[in-house]
């Protein structure tokens, strides 16, 4: 029997909701009974439908080129471009005529329309977009537009009850109900930076873009993605939220990008065996793996090994949210951070730098398997020499690499891989294989043995240890 497995669909005919990470100050609404309940979801409907648009893009498209015989040599000829649409939702956030999208509702657009709730048509112009965060704007020459206020999406809570507005199928002007699910998700697949309201509230293709709001009418997200192994809702919907979609939205339109904060430093999740070599109390917190000179984290004082635990006093979980909080600071703002070095609590103050051109980021995968004698066994170590760096294409022209790893050995299992530039061993430097070979050696079947690499840019703690 095969596994079900959930596909997180962000079509442009697909829309969800969700929520963020609850905070103080969370809202409590009291109920009286199901007629209050009823009563306040009905006035909340009519109230933010009209700021709820139809959004129908046009995106010119080419099918792969067909080879033609009749041509010399079997050249290709081009096929014409076509014209492929799609539908989403978008949401009213100002009476001159601004509206929050998602990007992939507009992204290569060549035609935009834009179709209000009381079916007035307009051209939409896009402003901006930003795919790291999957928000655009688009502009309609309008004024004295119906809108929705902004709500403060850090004060959700799960169970809070939520509406998703939007236009499902084409079904315009739909309203769903349900409760927030979860908040804080990340790691969905959906954009690079992800802290999503997760919600029950039924959502399907053709609500991407459209409105969250609480009970009360705010708008605390912005509908992106549902998790469906039919592509239909299961009751698994996402939405960034508000203040995220905010602060991007506010940057797009006035500088055509988004402008954040950059650490400086490439980071990792604390796992339980990491959580366990670093002496941390819980596993939770972003491991320092490798410094950009003269950045943020650098100049802050920040080393490699370092665990950020908590950021302006609010505990960090992960990488992913550790970014996030640096993206979302201001330019030149100063923030406290907690960090376990050498199993001690040591506080340092990091002055945010704004964000360069960042590349594509790229993953590698981990399987599991059986241990091995000792913990490197099966692994060939070898002298980086200016021919063999050349070989295979490597960034450095000293040290040591991993050539070739066997097949099933617990060190290729932990996520080694050959062209890994070893620069520490159990957090001891590694300049050449004679030292890693004198630190290695005394390393027993049963220890862990803690590498840093550098693969292809990217500098990694790989922790290899037999269960």
């Amino acid at each position: 029997m095969r596994p079900v497995v959930l596909i997180v669909s962000v079509l442009c005919v697909c829309a969800l909701s969700l929520s963020l990470p609850a905070l103080a100050g969370t809202r409590l609404l009291p109920i009286a009974g199901s007629g209050e309940i009823q009563t306040q979801v009905k006035a909340t409907a009519a109230k933010v439908i009209p700021a709820v648009v139809s959004i129908a893009s046009t995106v010119m498209v080419r099918d792969q080129a067909m080879s033609d015989e009749a041509l010399p040599f079997g050249l290709f000829k081009d096929p014409p471009a076509r014209r492929q649409y799609g539908q989403g939702s978008g949401v009213i956030v100002s009476a001159d005529g601004y509206i929050i999208t998602n990007n992939h509702v507009v992204a290569d657009a060549v035609d935009v329309e834009v179709i209000l709730a009381d079916r007035r048509q307009y051209k939409g112009r896009v402003v901006a977009t930003d795919p790291k965060t999957d928000v655009a704007v688009v502009k309609i020459h309008a004024n004295n537009l119906p809108t929705v206020s902004w709500g403060d999406s850090s004060t959700l809570a799960v169970g809070e009850f939520v509406l998703a507005i939007g236009n499902p199928l084409g079904l315009s002007r739909s309203v769903t109900f349900g409760i927030v699910s979860a908040v804080g998700r990340a790691d969905v697949g959906v954009a690079d930076f992800e802290d999503f309201i997760q919600t029950d509230a039924p959502i399907n293709p053709g609500n991407s873009g459209g409105a969250l709001v609480t009970i009360n009418g705010e708008l605390v997200g912005i509908n992106t993605a549902i998790a469906s192994p039919t592509g239909g809702s299961v009751g698994v919907g996402f939405a960034i939220p508000s203040n995220m979609a905010r602060a991007a939205m506010q940057s797009l339109i006035k500088t055509g990008r988004v402008v954040r904060g950059f650490l400086g430093a490439s980071t990792q999740d604390v796992t339980p065996l990491l959580g366990k070599f670093f002496r941390l109390p819980d596993v939770k917190g972003a491991i320092v793996t490798d410094l950009q000179a003269k950045g943020s984290a650098e100049k802050a004082g920040l080393r490699r090994g370092d665990v950020v635990v908590r950021f302006d006093g609010r505990d960090v979980m992960d990488s992913g949210q550790l970014r996030n909080l640096v993206a979302a600071a201001a330019i030149s703002s100063k923030h406290r951070l907690d960090v376990v070095r050498d199993g001690k609590i040591v506080q340092v103050d990091l002055l945010v730098q704004e964000a360069p051109r960042e590349r594509a980021k790229r993953t590698q995968a981990a399987s599991a398997s059986a241990a091995t004698a000792h913990p490197l066994a099966g692994v060939v170590f070898d002298d980086v020499t200016p021919p063999l760096a050349k070989q295979m294409d490597l960034p450095v022209t000293s040290g040591v690499v991993v050539t070739d790893l066997e097949e099933g050995s617990l060190a290729e299992s932990s996520g080694l891989q050959p062209g890994d530039i070893v620069l520490e061993l159990n957090r001891q430097p590694i300049p050449n294989f004679s030292t890693f070979q004198r630190l290695a050696d005394p390393i027993k079947p049963s220890d862990l043995a803690l590498l840093l690499v550098n693969r292809q840019g990217n500098v990694i703690y790989i922790p290899v240890q037999s269960e």
